[in-house]
């Protein structure tokens, strides 16, 4: 079997640190840094780790495993991303999705080299960065679990899943401005979403970090934990999710969503089709009559 091999030259995870470290980058950012291949082929993964986990194997756990690249999100890895949340949506089974990185680092950001050298014409035409929407559009509930840094893309990729955990030296940040461009996968929208214009616009504009506890306060992460018991958490987040009707959490995720893309109104409307229409569902009649008969409810996601 031939393996399809894109050359990454992964410089995004250490540029952008020692960027928004130093507000500056030296010359030698651009020759210091290894050669790492990222590899996939019909058969495999070569840059995530895939696996179920929970006791019922219901929920779904995607490993971004790039090490020496602090998992720097390359064009190869992000395919191979998408390839996983379309095998999780169509397995029945599962409930939600885990996306985590290392201890080190969840994603350091996005793959500069690839980026260096495209023009206008190039990201424009080509829609450049399109297809990282998916995780976004996955109809089960994502849950991100982040370990050291999540900056640049790896931010974004976090933001776009339902709910954010955070080891306790999780490191947040936007730092794109210092390399002379802006966020372009959801940053400047999610973030303002998620924590406010001020504080937002200061990350975006100076490329500045939020630790994990700031993070937590400003509404960015739903809940801390240590490091070493933050994917635990998680998975046991995900089971409590995955016990429910799939089929009405998915209801339910489209309506929390909803709120931020229309106005009040139309979101409460939004809201009350949805719930007409789990009446049209065995679980709504199921876990009301088991509420009843005082019993716990046995859904079968229909």
């Amino acid at each position: 079997m031939a393996f399809r091999v894109s050359k990454c030259l992964s410089v995004c995870g250490k540029a952008l640190m020692t960027a928004s470290v130093n507000h500056a980058l030296t010359p030698a950012m651009t020759g210091r840094y290894a050669l790492t291949r990222c590899m996939s082929s019909a058969g495999g993964y070569k840059n995530i780790l895939v696996d179920t986990k929970g006791e019922k194997a219901n929920v779904g756990f995607i490993q971004l495993n790039r090490p020496k690249a602090l998992n720097a999100l390359c064009d190869e890895l992000m395919l191979e991303v998408e390839q996983a949340l379309n095998d999780f949506e169509a397995d029945k089974t599962i409930g939600c999705v885990v996306l985590t990185g290392s201890e080190k680092a969840f994603a350091a950001g996005a793959d500069i080299k690839e980026m260096q050298n495209k023009s206008f014409q190039e990201v424009y035409s080509g829609s450049f960065l399109a297809h990282w929407d998916r995780l976004k559009r996955t109809k089960k509930p994502t849950i991100a679990v982040v370990n050291g840094f999540a900056l640049g893309g790896g931010c974004e990729m976090a933001m776009m899943c339902d709910i954010i955990y955070a080891g306790e030296k999780a490191q947040f940040g936007q730092p794109e401005i210092l390399l002379g461009t802006i966020p372009g996968a959801g940053g400047t929208q999610r973030l303002t979403q998620a924590i406010g214009k001020s504080k937002a616009m200061e990350m975006v504009l100076t490329g500045d970090r939020m630790n994990a506890q700031d993070a937590k306060e400003a509404g960015l992460v739903s809940k801390v934990f240590p490091a070493d018991q933050v994917v635990d958490e998680a998975i046991k987040l995900a089971e409590k999710i995955s016990g429910n009707s799939k089929i009405v959490v998915q209801m339910a995720k489209e309506a929390v969503n909803t709120a931020y893309e229309v106005s009040l109104t139309e979101g409460l409307n939004n809201e009350k089709r949805l719930f007409y229409a789990s009446f049209a569902t065995d679980d709504r009649k199921e876990g009301m009559t088991a509420f009843v008969e005082k019993r716990p409810a046995n859904f079968t996601d229909q």
